[in-house]
């Protein structure tokens, strides 16, 4: 491999509450790097002002290795926006992210870098079995109707944490500066030409999932307020529903009068239609308030993140440079 110069790997890790797994991710990356002598690497550790002492960890990694480079948020902006943030630091010509937990096996990259050769510009891994509780594993499958029903995504396409992409697909994410990134929106709307390829779900080895269900319903309604009219449409169809059932109901009444008069007009009928007209407006009115709230933090340039800091990766950038 004399002469021919290397592509640049560049791994980018959100990192939440990893104090005790992100140094033995980093050295499987590093590990597994070493056996493809095709590529060279870099690490980009993002922080997204975990509480406890994961920035501190990310220190001393850069300090002992010159591939690292750590970026901590100035507050916690959530999964996405910190992979836009690590994003933002990336040189090399291909990206691959993935998790801080050691769950997914970096040293399986050598799998998802062959697919991009063989001519795939995104490449997801796919899990045979996943090592997640019942409540993250419930919360995927919502995850993927909702991403094939509202964003488009091929029903057999396996959608996870741990992809790697070209760089004119990070490119195109880039281009995305709103306040509500959604990454899987970006890359679906990038590119079509997307595989998977089989790789092992590991179990956790420390600590807990930082998703909870509060944080998967707006990561949820961040995907397809973002990214997709199709709520609007189904708001818009719901309420002709409800008008239609409202005229039918309307002349059922007027009908039913003229043939039995001495039966008294139902209250109770009449409640129940106030209230599931009334609840259907109230709903429709919130997903059109929840759009409207959307374009005016936007339009107020709300950031998608904020650094605090960036550390490290020296030896790395100075051979780019």
């Amino acid at each position: 491999m004399s002469g021919t110069k290397k592509k640049l790997v560049s791994f980018v890790i959100p990192c939440y509450r990893s104090a005790e797994t992100i140094g033995s991710v980093v050295e499987e990356i590093d590990a597994a790097m070493e056996g493809l002598a095709a590529y060279d690497h870099e690490i980009i550790l993002v922080n997204d002002c975990s509480p406890d002492n994961t920035f501190a960890v990310i220190r001393n990694l850069c300090e002992e290795n010159d591939r690292v480079l750590g970026v901590n948020l100035a507050r916690n902006f959530g999964q996405h926006a910190a992979l836009m943030a690590g994003f933002h630091q990336v040189r090399g010509d291909i990206l691959v992210c993935l998790d801080d937990d050691g769950q997914t096996p970096a040293d399986e990259v050598g799998r998802l870098l062959t697919a991009l050769e063989e001519g795939a510009d995104v490449v997801y891994a796919k899990y045979e079995h996943k090592h997640h509780n019942k409540f993250r594993n419930f919360g995927s499958r919502v995850n993927d109707w909702m991403l094939c029903f509202m964003l488009g995504k091929p029903k057999n396409l396996f959608i996870s944490s741990y992809f790697a992409a070209r760089r004119f697909v990070l490119e195109e994410m880039l281009r995305y500066e709103n306040a509500f990134p959604y990454v899987i929106g970006l890359v679906l709307r990038a590119t079509k030409n997307i595989t998977n390829v089989t790789v092992e779900h590991r179990d956790r080895k420390a600590g807990e999932s930082g998703y909870t269900f509060g944080k998967l319903l707006a990561l949820w309604f961040n995907g397809f307020t973002s990214f997709s009219e199709k709520p609007l449409r189904i708001a818009t169809l719901a309420g002709m529903g409800c008008a239609g059932i409202g005229f039918l109901y309307g002349i059922y009444t007027v009908i039913k009068k003229f043939v039995r008069p001495d039966v008294p007009v139902g209250f109770s009928a009449l409640m129940a239609a106030i209230m599931f007209i009334g609840g259907m407006l109230m709903l429709m009115l919130g997903l059109i308030g929840e759009y409207i709230g959307r374009m005016y933090i936007c339009m107020n340039s709300a950031p998608q993140f904020v650094v605090r800091e960036i550390i490290g990766g020296k030896a790395q950038r100075d051979e780019l440079s």
